[in-house]
């Protein structure tokens, strides 16, 4: 992929509407961070990307916080650990590496399995989990309290990587038509 204006412009774009698809309850972070490793051949912006939008998403919820629009804001107690997490999920795009549909499927799963798994763990380990004791018992309960979470990060990366991927795919049959044309 060339970077240039139209792709930046893209990416923008792309940024805003996660930001915005976040707070109204659809989480496309970390579809975009395996699309973003999958298909941005710059390293750095991979990991960008999805990073960007997450603090994008949480500015607007931090401002609906501060309006009364929410119940909580977007920067809290261990939020840099899901910065992270997700910055490591990029390396899983690294792994699916292009338009590989089997990859970018089990990317897909492996994102929100591993989101899930890290993430509470720290939950646990850094404040036990909604008191749940630093016990192995009490993991599995922070585990099991987060099971509704894990649901609708499942079904969201699953659907924003169709999109993601799939609109990236056309949009590449489009400009290789063209091309042909001319």
């Amino acid at each position: 992929m060339k970077f240039n204006k139209s792709v930046l412009f893209v990416f923008l774009l792309l940024i805003i509407v996660a930001s915005v698809c976040r707070v109204l309850g659809y989480a496309p972070q970390l579809a975009m961070a395996v699309f973003a490793g999958a298909i941005i051949k710059d390293k750095r912006l991979a990991f960008i990307l999805p990073l960007v939008s997450m603090f994008f998403s949480d500015l607007l919820y931090e401002g609906l916080f501060a309006y009364g629009y929410t119940n909580y804001g977007g920067f809290y107690e261990g939020q840099l650990t899901n910065y992270l997490v997700i910055a490591g999920i990029t390396l899983i795009g690294f792994w699916v590496g292009g338009l590989n549909w089997s990859k970018i499927a089990i990317g897909s799963l492996a994102a929100p399995l591993a989101f899930f798994f890290v993430s509470n763990f720290f939950v646990w380990l850094g404040v036990g989990g909604l008191g749940r004791p630093l016990t192995f018992s009490g993991l599995l309960l922070c585990y099991n309290d987060a099971v509704p979470f894990f649901r609708a990060s499942l079904i969201n990366t699953l659907a924003f990587s169709a999109i993601l991927f799939g609109g990236y795919y056309l949009a590449e049959r489009l400009i290789t038509a063209r091309k042909q044309l001319a």
